[in-house]
């Protein structure tokens, strides 16, 4: 009777493939997050600051932390059912856990370090804590209960790193970070139970699919955000406006691209692959990636617009182009997971932008996003005319 009640959690047949609208509502929290931690980078170029790369680091961490419980959340609203009142409330709580975190994000690293750490493990132990329970006595929870063995210790240097200062929380929450990731990595491994790798586990793929494409234009409507709040903060200059509608165009050209063909695909890529598991493992880095490079791109947007006179520094310029070619390098991974092949373009993209680097710095500020809008435009003119009068492709997983 136990195992009946616990695998009514399970994904069944009949189960729809479209997010819930609990998940488009938890998505939300999502786009204030991801806002919080573009401004904490704006805020450290915009002061100049000496320390810049640690900050950087910071708000590395930050992101990942973010990503790994939006990223599991994910796999478990597709190899649970999302209707069920208890994976419900695994997402409100997860939720308001993240909530917390957004709100804590801009003073992480300083007065708000113990609550955005409490919030964090808060989610990630409880989380599995929880489905542990609801699974009664079925043989699954043996997988919540890794999850949970490995968010647990990841919880102590998270809380130490909290209640500590300066290079020391950097150091403790770094830890945390490589034990969480290694756990998601190896299958969160333990004595006498083994390990149990997502690649392995039976879940909805084109849940799985559509959930990623949904987290990629959460990271535009970031970038929308900048865009607006950067431009309605300052004054109307020609310059200004010049660099809000090149960061519109640019913010259109990623959507684009990420799209053209094999974002189309990824579910049905998903649903062909002989591995199912596996091929969504793989395309859940790449799109840790591609998200990091959106939001690296959003942060020259605010640097263009606020200050489009001003000549590019080195700094600036990391962003300015490093977003973009971020952003083509997991682009051309993810295109190659789904088809097994990569368009020289994406290549010629990254390596124009590297080069522009050292140009950027000698020119202003709008003139950089300029010239980064105008790769992207080349490579969306050469998708175009490779496609125009193509058969529609059809993929073919390399995993």
């Amino acid at each position: 009777m136990a195992d009946e009640r616990g695998a009514a959690l399970l994904r069944g047949g009949v189960s729809s493939p479209r997010a819930t609208f609990l998940e488009l509502f938890f998505d939300l929290v999502f786009v204030f997050a991801l806002t919080r931690v573009s401004q904490r980078i704006i805020d450290d170029l915009s002061a100049t600051r000496q320390d810049l790369p640690a900050e950087i680091v910071q708000t590395l961490l930050i992101f990942l932390a973010f990503w790994a419980v939006w990223t599991f959340t994910a796999w478990v609203t597709s190899r649970y059912e999302p209707e069920r009142p208890e994976i419900q409330f695994v997402v409100v709580y997860t939720m308001l856990g993240c909530l917390v975190m957004a709100v804590a994000t801009p003073r992480a690293f300083d007065s708000r370090g113990l609550a955005f750490a409490l919030a964090f493990v808060a989610v990630q132990v409880g989380r599995p804590l929880f489905l542990t329970l609801a699974l009664r006595g079925h043989p699954r929870r043996l997988v919540t209960i890794r999850v949970a063995s490995w968010a647990a210790m990841s919880a102590v240097p998270w809380v130490l790193g909290a209640v500590s200062t300066g290079p020391w929380r950097l150091a403790c929450w770094s830890l945390a970070v490589v034990v969480d990731y290694a756990g998601l990595m190896f299958g969160w491994p333990a004595p006498r139970l083994g390990a149990t790798r997502t690649s392995t586990w039976a879940v909805l793929g084109e849940h799985l699919a559509e959930r990623y494409q949904q987290f990629f234009l959460i990271a535009l409507g970031e970038n929308i955000l900048i865009i607006g709040l950067s431009f309605s903060g300052h004054s109307f200059s020609g310059a200004s406006s010049g660099a809000f509608l090149l960061s519109f165009v640019t913010t259109v050209l990623l959507w684009r691209i990420y799209f053209h063909r094999a974002g189309h695909l990824l579910t049905e890529a998903i649903r062909v692959a002989r591995m199912p598991g596996r091929l969504g493992e793989s395309v859940s880095w790449t799109h840790l990636v591609i998200v990091a490079g959106v939001l690296a791109t959003a942060v020259g947007y605010e640097l263009a617009i606020v200050h489009p006179y001003r000549r590019t520094e080195l700094s600036w310029a990391v962003f300015l182009m490093g977003g973009p070619a971020v952003f083509l390098l997991a682009r051309a991974r993810f295109e190659y997971e789904i088809f097994g092949r990569v368009s020289r373009s994406r290549i010629i993209g990254v390596f124009a932008l590297a080069v522009l680097v050292p140009v950027a710095t000698r020119t202003a500020t709008v003139l950089a996003l300029a010239a980064a809008a105008t790769v992207l435009a080349a490579i969306t003119v050469a998708d175009y005319r490779r496609a125009r009068g193509q058969a529609p492709e059809q993929p073919h997983p390399a995993l």
